[in-house]
């Protein structure tokens, strides 16, 4: 089923207390959507707060450790849309704080930072972010060992992306650490409206080479700092989940993480990744290297923030990037046309 982009305003009707609006600060008209309110305001507080402030879920369910899809932006209009897969130890109860207080962690958070990024400086672009928990994560690190609970949350995210893949949209998964496998699982079998799959921090895609997801453009952030690194890459008798997107070996496309520390800053406001996700999520590429010279807080990364072989051949006119702007190895050879400066072609839970 493709829904015409005035019926995506209809998803409720599948996702059951699901409303969609245009996201603002003003509460939905009055009886518009009466439903989801009205079950934010059962649930007491917060919840009840969020139903003040005019917050659009597709999804609201208090039961457990709780279930949420929360939508900024306008899905009856967008043509870009990003899905935010939140990983390990994710409830309901830590949806807006992060879990154990830690803002990074928090699904409400980084859709809104992301969304503010992919509106700074593009204020009439048609976008809209969902931070989709719409699964029930791991608890801990023993049950996140293996893939049980990723293979329970990929059919439903594969549905949402079915309802939202209509004519001319482009939507992006991102992942977070064990969202990143729910991601790559679910994007074995998606509308060619899914280009692209980014992951942070991610322990696994559900396979070991990213050109294992046909069709679908795989990007990877992996801090130096993140703890991440030091799991173990290994798939045995229902343990383990492969190659990290982020090793070198899985075949991603890297963004820059320059300035990210541990691991849960990646989408962090100003911070050169959040700027790389959101040109991603976009215009599907990173931002060219006649941005670097443009603020963070606009999109743009600043002077060495790209990793090698990040800016594609032909991407960057003669004379475009300040003497020194680029460290050696971050631009190919073959990037630069002729008669470029010298300085220039100097040299990722």
């Amino acid at each position: 089923m493709r829904w015409s982009p005035p019926a995506r305003t209809g998803l409720t009707a599948l996702l059951g207390t699901a409303l969609a609006l245009p996201a603002g600060p003003a509460p939905a008209p009055p009886g518009t959507y009466p439903v989801t309110p009205a079950a934010l305001r059962a649930a007491g507080p917060p919840y009840a707060g969020w139903a003040d402030a005019g917050r659009r879920f597709l999804r609201f369910d208090p039961r457990g450790d709780g279930l949420a899809v929360e939508v900024l932006g306008d899905l009856a209009t967008a043509d870009r849309i990003a899905v935010l897969v939140p990983g390990v130890g994710s409830t309901l109860r830590d949806f807006d704080r992060g879990l154990g207080g830690v803002p990074g962690r928090a699904p409400a958070r980084q859709a809104r930072d992301l969304y503010a990024a992919l509106r700074a400086g593009h204020p009439g672009a048609r976008v809209a972010v969902l931070a989709w928990l719409g699964y029930d994560p791991p608890d801990g690190v023993a049950t996140a060992a293996g893939p049980a609970a990723a293979r329970r949350g990929a059919p439903a995210l594969r549905t949402l992306l079915r309802e939202l893949a209509a004519p001319g949209v482009r939507i992006t998964l991102v992942g977070h650490s064990y969202g990143a496998l729910v991601a790559g699982l679910a994007a074995r079998d998606v509308p060619a409206q899914v280009t692209d799959l980014v992951t942070l921090g991610g322990i696994g895609a559900g396979v070991d080479r990213a050109d294992a997801l046909p069709g679908v453009r795989v990007w990877a952030a992996e801090a130096a700092t993140d703890w991440i690194r030091r799991v173990p890459e290994l798939r045995l008798a229902g343990l383990g989940h492969g190659v990290r997107p982020g090793d070198p070996a899985f075949g991603a496309r890297r963004l820059p993480v320059a300035g990210v520390a541990g691991h849960d800053g990646y989408l962090a406001p100003g911070g050169v990744t959040l700027a790389a996700v959101a040109a991603v999520v976009r215009d599907g590429a990173l931002p060219s290297a006649a941005d670097l010279t443009d603020s963070p807080r606009a999109g743009a990364l600043p002077a060495g923030a790209l990793p090698a072989g990040a800016v594609p051949a032909g991407a960057v006119p003669a004379g475009a990037v300040p003497a020194g702007a680029v460290p050696a190895g971050a631009v190919p050879a073959s990037a630069v046309p002729a008669g470029a400066p010298a300085t220039a072609t100097g040299a990722g839970r």
